[in-house]
């Protein structure tokens, strides 16, 4: 809150200069003309005749305001924050956002659980002059997964425009969606902005008046580039920017456009003519295409009805399971799995006895209860898939779990049943360790009665001793908690050991002193290095 008499921090939405002003035109442009260019001109007059997708339309020109400035700072219906999987990004514009609205901001994001990448959820604006926060989460941009990227970042833009369309907002305040901590290339980034903005406002925009883009001096440079391309100020413009525009425009909404997903529609396409079977046959099929979709084999939804009937022979059995498995595979590729990857649950270290890949799960860094657990599949495939191409051992450290760290047994079996067949085939040994009671029988029920193959493969193992009979300690990477427990366990059970003979008094200790030496040599030999010597001064 201002001080009384103060001038307020924020910023009137109104009082700020939209598109179709002068005052936003580049220095020596006029309104009516375009930008001065000897090339851009030479192109627009060989182009006068077409017409451009995105036309001078000064309605929407008057709804579009570039503001350099803080988006937190804006007094619009609503404003957007950027943010990761959990809306827990750090990140300029989410800390001055919630600098800004206060820290009821933070409680009530908990209560969200969580956004996904390309969703967008609401909550109030609290201390902000904005009446409400949309908070969406942008992708991560790779070059190789460019098409869903783009696909993500649009649904970014669309979802926070319908949900003020949903909710009659007036004003909409956009930071720059996706940062630059994930990646995405701003002039990329802009072109799906504005193309997905425009097309909103074409379609669906009756009751927004103003749509803010707030931007930092370095993103102001590309926005004013990009602008006219989309939002032209004239006919002169309109085709001055015509040959400007990227080839891919998207479609009637501005979303990305892949030939791939494209159903292509012919008239008739069983019948041919009388004297021209073949060409008809030949340009029809031309017209469906290669792509994916094209090369399908057979009716989807029969083999599925075969599979649940059990008719399906044992090769379209394989042959469905790797295509399922391929398009989980996919979306493990294309998705942002960071905040998995940040919970250190599953890593690769070094090689057993035998040569083999060791694999690491750390069941106490699973929180089950508070995270998305297809996203925790997604992630488990996108590590392990290039690791099963050949043969590896699993080791699981159970130690000091809890009832929020245990994965249930519909998890486990979905996952056994999505896996390539080399996941089940180049798995040589799966190390249980620090087993208790309950998990033994939990282990058995599964491997018995729920899966098939592995149960022979599971090994129970008590202690680091045993652990290290199969993978040398300098080849695996243990937890600290999980040496320290284990040297807790190795000293108590030394004491119940050593206890009769310390009773007996000094006879029985000098009878029995090979005895004694010899436990402390076995201690020292359970754990390695400072736990070992710990160990052994305990007892």
């Amino acid at each position: 809150m201002d001080p009384l008499g103060a001038r307020s921090q924020f910023v009137e939405v109104q009082n700020l200069h939209t598109w179709d002003q002068p005052e936003l035109m580049e220095e020596g442009e006029e309104k009516g003309e375009g930008p001065k260019s000897d090339e851009v001109d030479n192109l627009s007059y060989q182009i006068n005749s077409l017409l451009s997708p995105f036309p001078f339309r000064e309605d929407i020109n008057r709804k579009i305001i570039l503001f350099k400035g803080d988006v937190a700072l804006l007094n619009c219906t609503a404003i957007v924050n950027t943010s990761n999987e959990t809306l827990t990004d750090k990140n300029p514009i989410s800390d001055s956002i919630h600098r800004h609205a206060g820290p009821e901001l933070r409680d009530e994001l908990l209560k969200l659980k969580g956004c996904r990448t390309g969703e967008a959820k609401m909550t109030e604006g609290f201390n902000l002059a904005a009446r409400f926060i949309i908070h969406t989460v942008g992708p991560k941009y790779k070059a190789k997964y460019r098409t869903a990227a783009e696909s993500s970042l649009y649904s970014c833009y669309r979802n926070v425009m319908q949900l003020a369309k949903e909710h009659t907002m007036v004003s909409v305040g956009f930071c720059v969606i996706s940062t630059t901590k994930r990646g995405y290339p701003l002039e990329d980034a802009t072109h799906i902005a504005f193309r997905t903005v425009r097309r909103f406002l074409e379609n669906h925009g009756e009751s927004i008046e103003a749509v803010v883009f707030a931007v930092s001096d370095a993103e102001e440079v590309v926005y004013k580039k990009l602008l006219p391309l989309y939002y032209p100020r004239s006919k002169d413009e309109e085709r001055a920017s015509l040959p400007l525009l990227p080839a891919d425009i998207g479609n009637s909404e501005g979303e990305p456009v892949v030939p791939e997903r494209q159903i292509r529609i012919t008239e008739k396409p069983g019948s041919v003519e009388d004297d021209s079977e073949d060409e008809s046959l030949e340009l029809g099929l031309g017209l469906v295409g290669n792509h994916a979709f094209a090369r399908m084999e057979g009716d989807v939804d029969k083999q599925r009805k075969q599979i649940l009937q059990g008719h399906l022979s044992e090769a379209a059995q394989q042959k469905q399971h790797q295509r399922n498995y391929n398009r989980w595979l996919c979306r493990a590729r294309a998705e942002d799995l960071s905040d998995i990857a940040a919970l250190k649950a599953l890593y690769q270290t070094g090689v057993d006895m035998c040569g083999r890949t060791v694999m690491v799960v750390v069941g106490r860094n699973i929180p089950v209860t508070l995270i998305d657990m297809e996203k925790a599949l997604l992630y488990f495939i996108h590590v392990m898939d290039h690791i099963t191409v050949k043969e590896y051992v699993m080791v699981y450290f159970h130690t000091l779990t809890g009832e929020h760290n245990h994965l249930d047994t519909d998890f486990l079996k979905k996952l056994y049943d999505i896996v390539d067949i080399k996941f089940k085939k180049n798995l040589r040994a799966f190390y249980f360790v620090h087993p208790t009671f309950r998990s033994k029988v939990s282990a058995w029920f599964f491997t018995t009665f729920s899966v098939s193959g592995i149960k022979e493969k599971v090994h129970h193992i008590e202690n680091l001793q045993q652990l290290f009979a199969c993978i040398l300690p300098e080849q695996i990477d243990i937890p600290p908690f999980v040496l320290e427990y284990d040297a807790r366990t190795v000293t108590h059970h030394l004491h119940n050991v050593l206890q009769p003979h310390l009773q007996g008094g000094k006879v029985a200790a000098a009878m029995d002193r090979n005895r004694l030496g010899q436990h402390l040599i076995q201690a020292a030999h359970l754990v390695p290095g400072k736990y070992a010597v710990r160990t052994a001064l305990a007892a």
